[in-house]
């Protein structure tokens, strides 16, 4: 077994460590959700905080954790006589982004269920995890059946397996614990606010931390076990810590003013539901046992919200993260009149900080949080600018709206999402098949249907079917699939006009949101100018694209052909990477073409190449105004797509209603 890196080891990311160690004073807090770039310690520090959880007792031979001393009734291994313990060390199980459903929640013998009537069952990653850690590193990827797994497990301490009528319940109560890179996209907002607290981590840009960072890798890569001696003793403090938090958390006083604090808190900053007030209570508390003392101060009340309120203030992908500190003070001190002591630095204090890393540590310094992105000004004038004129300033979007549905024609067979029908595990049944591997969905009616001509071959005798493994058929449904939509919006000088381009961004900007809810990729092509550019190339991250938008300046001529033609070579690209997430071109123009020999032929021609490939496309028609060129039509048709206009977008629109887009080629 590999020696894991010390978590006193750690160099800076304070509140990481402190989010990480509260959960382990008190479990009930929820769990943490870490979001940062690369290479910010992320998964050493998860994997290291296993290693000081204390050890839990569990009755031996229960393959589900129980607890001696008051086991779970409906455990499938039970029932349990009292006495009898033995105490192993807290699990921490990791949850690969890739697994299957039933290594998560364990599987059923169809086989043994059907022919015997035995309730044969194989536990899963979740029972593993049960009194421990469930550690999901990229959990932004996780499928979203998983997701939904997860889901119910943390709302009811407890997993089902259902499988035909047979069904397995066991406990389920484990601390979550994720990382992710925003880049790489967001999480669904249910599974989101599961997660008691939220921590961002990035790299110091202090030289001596970094220093100090290095130094100590590359002497734990050189000699791990060497390395994690010289901190045993403060690993040794550290567990020490954490029991003796632990005994004093039930005698921490949470007083009447500490909570008014708390609720004044959520309700400030208009947090959903009540999750928010519970998870804060109970930080809140773990911060002050952490401390040492039996009451929570108002300190603990402002790292409690620091930690348990920005990942819950968001409503949208395109909201960035983060509390507005001058708020938090305002309404902790507005409501924080009957609390004897609101110094943060006054005595008893030190709840929000994690211990330090002993002799040799350097200054903490910055954190490194990067600076957000600058708003983008609004152009002045409202004319369009002329064809080849120099580029004008971006502008701001409209506010989103609800879109109607665009989809992708035919059966997919892509990663699970809600945008275009395909062949999922999960969904409507349609029929039955020979199963491929493991049997993961029993069809019932057809597995005894090819069972039944056999019976008097089988030698059958009494009541029970005689079942061989031949006979078991996998159900096939049908549900819904994420595919990659790829936005080419026109930039040019003909949709500079300041009014104009802010609708075509809030559209844009729309249909980004719907790809979000819809578990789509992404990408932006720009075309303006002489050339176009990837401004981001496919991606899970909805609101990467959003800022890439909001920053889009506008000018020059309409190089339309070389935004199809670089289109196609991104789409190419990806088809190689991903042969079974089907695309969805959405161009966004007016349809002029402008710029070289004959750009408007040269236009139409690209647009055959997505024809003749069966590339699903629509075309967002931007042209305003009483006289109307129809160019976009013209370019819808040579897609072999079809055009909405701005208007039409709209979900609440009465011109058209929910909307197909066909990909079929062009007629000869």
């Amino acid at each position: 077994m590999s020696t894991p890196y010390p978590f006193t080891a750690i160099v800076g990311q304070d509140d990481l460590r402190l989010a990480l160690l509260l959960n382990a004073v008190s479990p009930a807090v929820g769990g943490v959700l870490v979001r940062g770039e690369k290479g910010t310690a992320k998964s050493t520090a998860v994997r290291a905080l296993s290693a000081l959880i204390p050890q839990v007792p569990v009755v031996p031979g229960c393959r589900f954790s129980c607890d001696p001393a008051s086991p779970d009734p409906a455990c499938p291994d039970g029932p349990h006589e009292a006495g009898g313990a033995v105490a192993r060390p807290a699990r921490m199980v990791e949850l690969p982004v890739g697994a299957s459903e039933d290594r998560l929640v364990g599987a059923l013998d169809i086989e043994r269920a059907l022919a015997e009537g035995v309730k044969a069952f194989e536990p899963g990653l979740l029972a593993d995890a049960h009194r421990g850690i469930l550690y999901v590193d990229e959990v932004n990827l996780l499928h979203d059946h998983l997701v939904d797994l997860l889901l119910d497990a943390a709302a009811m301490g407890a997993s089902y397996v259902e499988r035909e009528g047979v069904s397995v319940r066991h406990a389920a109560r484990f601390l979550l614990v994720g990382t992710m890179n925003p880049e790489e996209g967001e999480l669904r907002p249910q599974l989101l606010d599961r997660f008691g607290l939220t921590v961002e981590v990035a790299a110091s840009r202090e030289p001596d931390q970094r220093v100090e960072v290095v130094r100590r890798r590359l002497a734990y890569d050189d000699d791990p076990g060497g390395f994690a001696g010289r901190w045993a003793d403060d690993e040794t403090a550290l567990r020490a810590r954490i029991v003796a938090a632990r005994a004093l958390l039930p005698e921490v006083r949470l007083g009447d003013g500490a909570l008014r604090q708390i609720a004044a808190t959520c309700a400030a900053f208009e947090v959903d539901g009540m999750r928010a007030d519970i998870v804060m209570a109970r930080t809140a508390t773990a911060l002050a046992a952490w401390a040492g003392r039996s009451d929570v101060l108002a300190e603990d009340v402002r790292q409690a919200a620091l930690l348990a309120l920005p990942h819950r203030r968001r409503r949208n992908p395109f909201d960035a993260p983060g509390l507005d500190e001058d708020k938090l003070d305002e309404t902790l001190e507005e409501f924080g009149d009957d609390d004897p002591d609101t110094d943060p630095d006054g005595p008893g204090g030190g709840g929000g900080q994690p211990p330090q890393d002993g002799p040799g540590t350097p200054p903490q310094g910055d954190a490194g949080q990067g600076d957000t992105p600058a708003e983008a000004q609004e152009a002045e004038g409202n004319q369009p600018q002329a064809a080849g004129s120099g580029e004008q300033q971006a502008v701001r979007a409209t506010e989103p709206f609800r879109t109607k549905v665009l989809s992708v024609p035919g059966l997919g067979e892509g990663a699970a999402g809600r945008r275009s029908r395909a062949r999922t595990e999960h969904g409507r049944t349609t029929g039955a098949r020979r199963p491929r591997g493991a049997l993961t969905k029993l069809h019932l009616a057809a597995t005894v249907q090819a069972a039944a001509p056999h019976q008097r071959a089988r030698g059958r005798s009494g009541r029970g079917l005689v079942v061989r493994r031949d006979d078991l058929r996998q159900a096939t449904r049908e549900g819904r699939e994420g595919n990659l939509v790829l936005f080419l919006v026109d930039a040019s000088g003909s949709m500079a006009a300041r009014q104009r381009m802010s609708a075509v961004k809030g559209a844009v900007l729309s249909l980004l949101l719907d790809a979000y809810q819809r578990r789509d990729k992404v990408g932006l092509i720009t075309f303006r100018g002489k050339d176009a550019e990837v401004a981001l190339p496919p991606t899970s991250s909805v609101d990467a694209a959003a800022a890439r938008l909001e920053l889009l300046p506008t000018g020059g001529r309409t190089p339309l052909a070389a935004g199809l033609l670089r289109a196609h070579d991104v789409l190419r690209v990806e088809r190689l990477r991903d042969p079974a997430r089907r695309p969805l071109l959405v161009v966004v123009t007016d349809g002029r073409a402008t710029g070289g020999v004959d750009p408007v032929a040269l236009a139409s021609r690209s647009a055959r190449l997505h024809a003749a490939e069966g590339t699903a496309s629509v075309v967002v028609d931007c042209e305003s105004g009483p006289v109307r060129l129809g160019l976009a039509g013209e370019l819808a048709r040579d897609l072999g797509g079809t055009a909405v206009t701005l208007d039409e977008l709209r979900a609440d629109s009465i011109a058209g209603l929910v909307r197909d887009v066909t990909a079929t080629r062009r007629a000869a």
